[in-house]
């Protein structure tokens, strides 16, 4: 599972990163409360191998929905069922993408039911690319919308005890497979991260509410805090 991100990294830096020519639109950043429905940076590869960065909603819309909220809202796939689900086996072979973040986060119970969050990053600070999927919906009006989703797969062993589920996060090396440049074999990708890939702390309860923003909120929460 993957809820809310985080996003720093100004467009021309990741543009330069990912080898990627940047369209006009991108998200504003910096974002420390990027929630669904909202845009975020994916790279996508043409025919060519051409890369560009742009902005699309995180919430994939299948193309029989008839409006945007026609069915559930569709921020995650599962790597699993990735190629066997109509929403987005279509996708899954030919419109893959790579959502890129700062960190993300996911949240605990505590013993009242209360939701503790958890703020996750690469422990090396380096930038996430999350294998994504993606498409064109055209609504009744219209009016095409690019949408996308994160893929996610069983947690490695130190995230279970945050949650047993994660986004499938590819090195650099694996990007152009993922966006399919180098032919088949994107499905070999789809493994839990390495077990010292990800760091993360208890920040404050503050980033529970979707109108929350700042810097503030991926803050370690100090020690002996029960409650952000």
């Amino acid at each position: 599972m993957c809820g809310r991100l985080v996003l720093t990294l100004p467009a021309d830096a990741m543009a330069q990163l990912f080898a990627a020519a940047p369209a006009n639109d991108m998200p504003r950043v910096p974002n420390y409360n990027v929630c669904p429905t909202d845009p975020v940076s994916i790279v996508t590869s043409d025919e060519a191998g051409a890369r560009k960065l742009r902005a699309m909603r995180w919430g994939f819309i299948p193309r029989w929905y008839k409006k945007a909220t026609g069915g559930p809202l569709l921020i995650n796939a599962r790597a699993e069922t990735l190629a066997e689900k109509p929403a987005f086996r279509s996708a899954a072979r030919t419109r893959r993408g790579l959502i890129i973040a700062t960190g993300f986060y996911e949240w605990t119970k505590d013993g009242e039911g209360g939701r503790d969050p958890w703020y996750i990053s690469r422990a090396d600070g380096a930038p996430l690319a999350f294998a994504a999927v993606w498409q064109d919906w055209r609504g009744q009006d219209g009016i095409t919308q690019k949408t996308c989703a994160i893929v996610t797969t069983a947690a490695n062993t130190p995230m279970q005890a945050i949650h047993h589920r994660m986004p499938v996060i590819l090195d650099q090396a694996e990007w152009s497979l993922w966006l399919g440049e180098q032919g088949k074999g994107a499905a070999t990708l789809m493994a839990p991260a390495p077990d010292d890939l990800l760091g993360w702390h208890r920040v404050s309860r503050a980033v529970n509410s979707n109108r929350a923003c700042g810097a503030a909120l991926i803050e370690p929460l100090p020690k002996g805090s029960e409650v952000g």
